[in-house]
């Protein structure tokens, strides 16, 4: 396991392309653990994504998940409506936007503690802000993990709530960034370097049924 874990990576450091994750099929095996640059210790983030998907409207899909061994530290959702939903350690935010497709859609959260503003980036453009969990804090020492909804530290995963299709660029930094920079983001133009997660350098450990394919950028 060790040793395809080590070709991967050496496969994927190149400069001229970027990894994207392809999840085909509907399981409770398959998914990726990312290795964050440091600690989840949270009071403020940005959280960025590509994702692509056919499931519309057919179920819930896990789009981003963050588990402590007690909570769901931060979890992003594509709700059974096709809303969008975020959730820290309990009640979670709803955002009504586009329903993703599968055309790749840039998304981005900011989230602020001291104030409580949350907002949702959709390719570029910017949600109402709304207010959620002010005062918070993000714990850290969990796992962040594509692909399933761990209901415990790391398992219990359910088939229905996986995800299927493709997830790219996945970053995040301990701070919000400015608006002008989530829409140079999304239009591939340069952006600070992640801090929290990268996905230029983070590492990716692989399970069950997960491909990767080499985009040029």
């Amino acid at each position: 396991m060790q040793r395809r874990l080590l070709m991967w990576m050496s496969r994927l450091s190149g400069s001229d392309s970027i990894k994207t994750l392809v999840f085909p099929t509907q399981t409770s095996t398959s998914y990726v653990e990312l290795v964050p640059q440091k600690p989840l210790n949270l009071r403020a983030y940005t959280m960025c994504m590509r994702v692509a998907t056919e499931l519309s409207g057919e179920r819930e899909v896990i789009l981003f998940a963050y588990r402590t061994r007690d909570y769901d530290e931060l979890n992003l959702w594509r709700e059974l409506d096709g809303r969008l939903g975020l959730y820290m350690s309990g009640e979670g935010i709803i955002f009504g936007v586009p329903e993703l497709g599968p055309l790749q859609t840039h998304l981005c959260v900011t989230w602020d503690s001291t104030s409580g503003a949350v907002a949702l980036f959709m390719n570029g453009r910017k949600s109402l802000t709304k207010i959620y969990k002010k005062g918070h804090t993000v714990q850290p020492w969990g796992q962040v993990i594509l692909g399933q909804d761990p209901d415990n530290y790391v398992g219990g995963f359910d088939e229905k709530q996986c995800f299927i299709g493709e997830i790219l660029d996945v970053n995040m930094w301990d701070s919000v960034l400015p608006d002008s920079t989530i829409e140079d983001m999304f239009a591939g133009r340069t952006a600070p370097t992640a801090n929290v997660i990268n996905w230029g350098s983070t590492a990716l450990l692989f399970q069950g049924n997960v491909h990767i394919v080499d985009v040029e950028r």
